[in-house]
């Protein structure tokens, strides 16, 4: 049930190994673990992705599909969950992390208005910077850590009640 419902979700593996961002890794693409999905590969591309996507720098795909290599997770839900920040969603999460910096280091949490300028962003990394990288780390550990057993947890639950399922059949 769990691998059927997340298959749905997941691009097609030809047309993550076309992406031009991601050719830096040639033929590391090419390992058929990072393609499989099993709860192990899941979970830990869940997780994998879950904690590049609490980072604030562009191209998080690039790191997550890194990270898939390296572990040996499957490659396109990592880079899938990656995209839990997006455009749409960024400004709310990355708000929510500097306000889980802000509480850790007992700072006031200072009211500031977005400008898409490099006078800002220079200007912000002195006040709102520190609040907002350490709630940033903070959430993608966690996030990361929860995301990973969750999925585990999930998949063994549809697992069991696959396995119940087929025994309450055969009787």
């Amino acid at each position: 049930m769990a691998k059927k419902f997340i298959r749905r979700f997941l691009p097609d593996h030809n047309n993550v190994k076309k992406n031009k961002y991601l050719s830096v890794f040639g033929s590391l693409l090419h390992d058929p673990n990072l393609w499989h999905l099993n709860r192990r590969s899941a979970s830990g591309a869940f997780g994998i992705g879950l904690f590049f996507a609490f980072w604030p720098v562009p191209f998080q795909m690039i790191f997550s599909t890194a990270a898939a290599i390296i572990f040996r997770v499957n490659l396109p839900l990592s880079v899938a969950t990656v995209w839990l920040t997006n455009p749409l969603t960024m400004p709310p999460i990355f708000y929510g992390a500097y306000l889980v910096g802000s509480t850790v280091l007992g700072t006031k949490v200072d009211q500031f208005h977005f400008e898409l300028s490099w006078t800002w962003l220079l200007e912000s990394i002195s006040t709102i910077g520190p609040a907002f990288i350490l709630g940033c780390a903070i959430c993608s550990v966690f996030f990361g850590i929860l995301g990973y057993f969750s999925l585990d947890w999930v998949w063994r639950a549809s697992v069991l009640r696959a396995w119940r399922a087929r025994n309450s059949d055969d009787k």
